[in-house]
């Protein structure tokens, strides 16, 4: 393999699988078993969900640095740099260190074929094997019981939430979508569910495996009052606590998490948590003035929080939307429809990017844009003259288009 840069390896494993997405463990567990790895000294953590995975893995990894331990997080996707997917106590791993895991990975697999992310995680494995930490934070890319993740056995593992999201990958209703997700608990470890109202065969499926089941609203539970919010479980509790910027359902999941793992829940130092802890397009702001927030939100459970915190904003508010095709974008945009005075919808490249003329058909007054760039900048400008809050939200690409251009042009 010639390719010296993280560039030209990026382009070289996307080349190497005929399929961006093929769920099973087959082909990355036989790579697995000719890695030398070794666990981390402590724990692994495996998220999945709906939604709430990546906030869940920010959370965990902040806590876990804020006790001094070493923590390798592996994330998805990646909004700028490839980097933000493999970090080590917070930061992302350099070029070099990405480029000497693929160069070892591909020197292993032999006729072995990979999907861009099964390459991915194992990289990310050899790496945060070779740095020796404490603990291991991974998400799971998709569903949970066929994802890459899940070649590796979680110490404890968490199911954030689940919705109908990746429907042509995971299944059409709620049950299956569970039972894939309760997928990456193992017999004898935790399984922590932060899902409200789960489907039976969530239950069924820990069963199943044996898995020690964790219920919000049985075994941990939490209420919010005002502006603060407390937290009840496994014997602890908390109360006065700062509302964090991710959502509450997400931070009460972790605290169960670190609760059942045997971690003291000091009230210091999770409040400090709550108060700091932050997440790149999780209602993220970028600008203040006029100020815009970024938030990946593509899916009919996280419209319905982000409708939660327009309201809360009590601010006026214009939309930047951009969606893939493959997402629920009528239920989407209908619980957003009444919440914004200006909806600027852009195109999104690539087969999977719905148009601007598709998204306004479930809208009525909109502005169309070829580019998620032109509709940003046209929202900044009608926000500065009215005062008005920008939201730019509905995918991934769209909020990361916007970052690299607030970044370069800004």
């Amino acid at each position: 393999m010639p390719a010296k840069t993280l560039p030209d390896w990026l382009s070289y494993i996307e080349s190497q699988h005929p399929n961006n997405i093929e769920l099973g463990l087959d082909r990355c567990s036989a790579v697995l078993a000719k890695l030398d790895y070794q666990r981390p000294s402590e724990k692994i953590f495996t998220i999945s969900g709906t939604n709430g995975k990546g906030s869940t893995c920010a959370f965990l990894t902040h806590f876990l640095g804020q006790k001094k331990y070493s923590v390798g997080t592996f994330t998805s996707p990646h909004f700028v740099r490839f980097n933000e997917r493999i970090a080590i106590n917070g930061e992302p791993v350099s070029d070099e260190i990405i480029c000497q895991a693929f160069e070892h990975i591909e020197a292993i697999r032999g006729d072995i074929e990979l999907t861009y992310f099964e390459f991915n995680t194992l990289a990310a494995i050899h790496i945060f094997s070779n740095a020796e930490l404490h603990y291991w934070v991974l998400e799971v890319g998709l569903g949970g019981r066929l994802d890459s993740v899940n070649m590796i056995d979680a110490d404890v593992a968490a199911v954030t939430s689940i919705s109908l999201d990746h429907v042509d990958w995971l299944g059409d209703s709620l049950d299956i979508i569970a039972q894939e997700k309760a997928g990456i608990a193992r017999s004898g470890k935790l399984l922590i569910s932060g899902v409200n109202n789960p489907p039976a065969s969530l239950r069924a499926t820990s069963s199943r495996i044996g898995a020690l089941l964790k219920q919000k609203g049985e075994d941990f539970s939490f209420t919010q009052v005002d502006d603060t919010w407390s937290w009840q479980g496994n014997g602890q509790s908390l109360s006065g606590l700062s509302v964090p910027s991710l959502p509450i359902e997400n931070a009460a999941t972790v605290l169960a998490l670190l609760s059942y793992s045997g971690f003291e829940l000091d009230f210091n130092t999770i409040n400090l948590l709550m108060q700091n802890a932050s997440l790149t397009g999780r209602y993220q702001t970028l600008m203040t003035s006029p100020k815009v927030v970024l938030d990946v939100a593509h899916n009919p459970e996280a419209a319905l929080e982000l409708k939660r915190k327009l309201a809360e904003s009590g601010q006026s508010a214009i939309a930047v939307c951009g969606m893939l095709h493959d997402k629920d974008i009528e239920s989407v945009l209908t619980i957003l429809k009444n919440e914004f005075q200006g909806w600027y919808l852009a195109d999104l490249p690539g087969p999977r990017g719905a148009s601007a003329l598709s998204l306004s058909a479930h809208l009525d007054e909109v502005n169309l844009f070829e580019n998620v760039t032109s509709a940003f900048d046209a929202a900044v400008s009608r926000a500065k003259d009215e005062g008005a809050l920008v939201i730019v939200f509905g995918s991934f690409v769209t909020v990361a288009d916007c970052i690299s251009h607030h970044q370069q042009n800004y």
